[in-house]
């Protein structure tokens, strides 16, 4: 089956995860990514088998974090700062039709890969950069991590409850949002290059301007009434648009909206028709005037009976609801899987495993991880020679030399 970027080469000099992250979407898609890495050392990321109590470790000195960021790929090394390592940045940007880097702005212009030197050698190249705060501004040669696109955007302020200090969420939440915004970007941009022929263009992307569009209802509803959307305090929160603790002590997320249409079946479902003539509880403004009682006594009723059997019961009566799983428990979940939001994988080290899958379905086109993340250099050779026309000679002169 045909992939939707078949024939489409990406070329990579990109470290970490919010840059490298888009070309593997793009490598899901069918596209052919080549990442460029120092030679003897390669993405920092390689290296990093924990970031605080998080480990990363595999067996066969394989990182997992690395693993996510690179699948798909094929992996060169050439010294940029050499001019026959950016020689061979050259040769394979002819060759191209994308070229990636979330490297900042000095460095990029000190390995001669900025826009302006790879659109002298490919006018048409769709040029992809990726930065922390954006490409203006008077920090917009400032590095950051998720973190920070978490803590900038507002978002570390839109989780948890009031009163409890901003919150972090693990792990990579905005860098994977700035990887598939960066991927959209440069599909949008091939587009247009097909369409206005044969049109380059520079696309930027940032954490801090990917990590806001998550959060662009908020953001919205802020600018617009002058009031911060409040975080979510359950126990105060509307009773119908809330989470539940089972008997079995497990979670469910029930959103009865609009309430006034599903009061009476949400009565009914849960064997409490008495609310339904409780003046306390006659409209929904009163619902929510007596948000803090009625939370109280859904609690009461939800520990009565198990998470699954409160879920046939909301099914039976077509409420909004479902389960809160932890990340451990989505393999349990057969909608999960059913629609291959994980999949299985054969790793060349690990064997058969498990690994998300992607989060949308073509009908007449493949979308998935075809290959894990390579070795530093395992592809040098075989670019060098095939894309790039290096000889023999050329490729043994540059690896005596540690160009390559």
């Amino acid at each position: 089956m045909n992939r939707p970027l078949d024939g489409i080469r990406v070329v990579e000099c990109a470290i970490f995860h919010a840059g490298p992250g888009a070309s593997a979407i793009m490598g899901d898609m069918g596209a052919e990514v080549i990442k460029i890495e120092a030679p003897g050392i390669g993405d920092p990321l390689r290296g990093m088998m924990r970031i605080g109590s998080i480990p990363f470790e595999l067996p066969g000195g394989r990182n997992i974090f690395f693993e996510g960021s690179n699948r798909n790929k094929k992996s060169v090394t050439a010294d940029l700062m050499t001019e026959k390592g950016q020689e061979v940045v050259q040769r394979l940007v002819k060759k191209a039709d994308v070229f990636l880097t979330n490297m900042r702005r000095p460095a990029v212009n000190k390995m001669k890969i900025s826009y302006n030197d790879i659109r002298k050698v490919n006018p048409k190249i769709i040029y992809a950069s990726v930065s922390a705060y954006g490409s203006k501004g008077p920090e917009r040669d400032q590095g950051g991590f998720d973190y920070q696109g978490q803590a900038r955007s507002g978002l570390m302020y839109s989780m948890g409850e009031e009163g409890m200090p901003p919150i972090g969420s693990q792990f990579g939440l905005v860098d994977q949002a700035t990887a598939f915004n960066a991927s959209h970007q440069v599909l949008a941009a091939l587009l247009a290059r097909e369409r206005f022929g044969g049109m380059g263009q520079e696309i930027n992307v940032s954490m801090l301007g990917s990590s806001m569009n998550m959060l662009y209802l908020n953001i919205l509803i802020t600018l617009v009434t002058g009031r911060e959307v409040p975080r979510h305090k359950r126990t105060i929160e509307h009773p119908m648009r809330n989470h539940y603790k089972c008997g079995d002590g497990r979670w469910l997320m029930m959103t009865l909206t609009p309430p006034e249409r599903h009061w009476v079946p949400l009565c009914n479902a849960l064997g409490h028709t008495e609310l339904l003539d409780d003046e306390r509880f006659e409209t929904d403004d009163k619902r929510f005037k007596n948000s803090e009682l009625l939370v109280s006594f859904f609690d009461d009723v939800f520990a009565t009976r198990s998470r699954d059997e409160w879920l046939k019961i909301f099914s039976e009566y077509d409420l909004f609801c479902c389960a809160i799983n932890r990340i451990n428990e989505l393999t349990k979940d057969s909608q999960v899987m059913e629609n291959n939001y994980i999949v299985d994988f054969e790793h060349p080290t690990l064997g058969k495993i498990k690994i998300p899958g992607f989060p949308a379905r073509f009908s007449e086109t493949d979308i998935k991880t075809i290959s894990a993340a390579p070795t530093l250099g395992e592809h040098t050779y075989e670019v060098l020679s095939e894309i790039c026309g290096y000889s023999d000679d050329e490729i043994k002169a540059m690896k005596e030399e540690e160009v390559v």
